[in-house]
């Protein structure tokens, strides 16, 4: 009989925790795409700007930034899982704030709380499974998948409960993030403070290390713009009704789940760099259709496409890391880090950009994010080569 934990590398004692530690992620997952499926009902309800809905998606991925280094050091004081709760209950209390005021300011933090609750959950999730399964790609590719599941099931909780109340929605989540945060509280996570390696206050000089980096820099830019603007950008753009628009959101998360299930079976059979570029080359020509295209099908089939291709960068490029930084909250933290300000900037610049020259001129700056990762993938195969790897 197929076991999860047998064909990850996982002890018998550690598959509790690595379970948590997905249904973690698939709360977090869905925090993150609800976000952009009620922002044109905040919008609309709060007289929102791009601009300021823009700044309101980055003040999510500084939230993130800050939390994903936070996490990395924190541990170091109270203990992993003291971090982890008392981090992670921010989500809970960013949803319930944004459904009670419009004032910007206001709004601002509650977006800023969501994300650092999110970067807590990236930061402990991905280096608990990279420390205890062996087959580390397919351990990382399904925390990922979790990841995608609450992604492509918020959306559709938006749909069934914005004709009525779109606070439903976010009241709902910050339920499950609850629970999630309790089942952390009752696992096996280390309470202890975590002892601190002579190395992991060091900067890493390895440019494999720092190539992953940059290209999950610019992967981010991509992810977090067309996440947080895909709904509003094909209902601000006439060219799907709001139910549909929601319901794509939905449907590109389906995509990616399905592509990081693939990329967890043949990850270990396949040279991870040349997958990496084969993802994010029919990523960017995919987003570069769907943006040009005219007809509905073929704009539909498109983000079906961009979905299925952008499904295994993140958690494949992280899994060709060495295993001394896989298993570093501080590596972790600064590459995750580093790579967050890229999600930081772009959906303010797409926001800047269509407050000038349209939703569409502001949504198609996100293919020049991708097109200089695909320029990082060409670099990292080389190197990888080179490297004999």
């Amino acid at each position: 009989m197929f076991s999860l934990g047998d064909f990850l590398g996982v002890r018998k004692e550690n598959r509790s925790l690595l379970y948590r530690m997905y249904f973690v992620f698939f709360a977090s997952g869905a925090m993150s795409t609800l976000l952009g499926a009620i922002l044109p009902e905040m919008g609309e309800e709060y007289g929102l700007s791009y601009s300021f809905q823009g700044l309101l998606l980055s003040a999510h991925q500084i939230g993130n930034l800050t939390a994903v280094i936070a996490a990395g050091f924190i541990p170091y004081l109270i203990g992993r899982k003291q971090s982890t709760v008392i981090l992670g209950s921010c989500i809970v209390a960013g949803l319930l704030l944004l459904t009670f005021t419009p004032i910007p300011a206001l709004l601002f933090t509650a977006f800023l709380l969501t994300g650092i609750g999110r970067g807590t959950m990236s930061n402990i999730t991905n280096v608990v499974v990279g420390e205890n399964a062996d087959n580390k790609a397919a351990g990382l590719n399904l925390l990922h998948a979790s990841f995608a599941i609450g992604a492509f099931l918020s959306p559709i909780i938006a749909i069934a409960v914005i004709p009525s109340e779109w606070r439903i929605a976010p009241w709902c989540i910050s339920l499950l993030m609850a629970a999630a945060l309790l089942l952390v509280l009752l696992s096996r996570l280390s309470s202890a403070r975590s002892r601190k390696e002579k190395d992991d206050g060091a900067l890493p000089r390895s440019i494999r290390f720092w190539l992953n980096t940059a290209i999950m820099f610019f992967y981010l830019c991509s992810e977090a713009s067309l996440i947080g603007w895909l709904v509003t950008y094909f209902q601000d753009a006439g060219i799907f009704p709001e139910a549909v628009s929601t319901a794509m959101q939905s449907l590109l998360w389906i995509m990616i789940l399905i592509g990081r299930l693939v990329c967890a079976v043949i990850s270990p059979k396949l040279n991870r760099n040349v997958l990496i570029l084969i993802l994010g080359l029919m990523m960017t020509s995919s987003f570069v259709l769907m943006i040009t295209a005219t007809s509905p099908a073929v704009i539909a089939a498109a983000v079906f496409l961009v979905g299925l291709s952008m499904s295994g960068i993140y958690p494949t490029t992280l899994s060709t890391m060495e295993q001394r930084y896989n298993s570093s909250t501080v590596a972790t933290g600064l590459c995750i880090g580093t790579a967050t300000v890229g999600a930081i900037i772009m959906p303010s610049v797409v926001g800047t950009v269509a407050e000038r020259a349209g939703i569409e001129g502001g949504i198609a700056t996100i293919s020049v994010a991708m097109a200089i990762m695909v320029i990082l993938m060409i670099a990292k195969l080389i190197v990888e080569r080179k490297k004999g790897r």
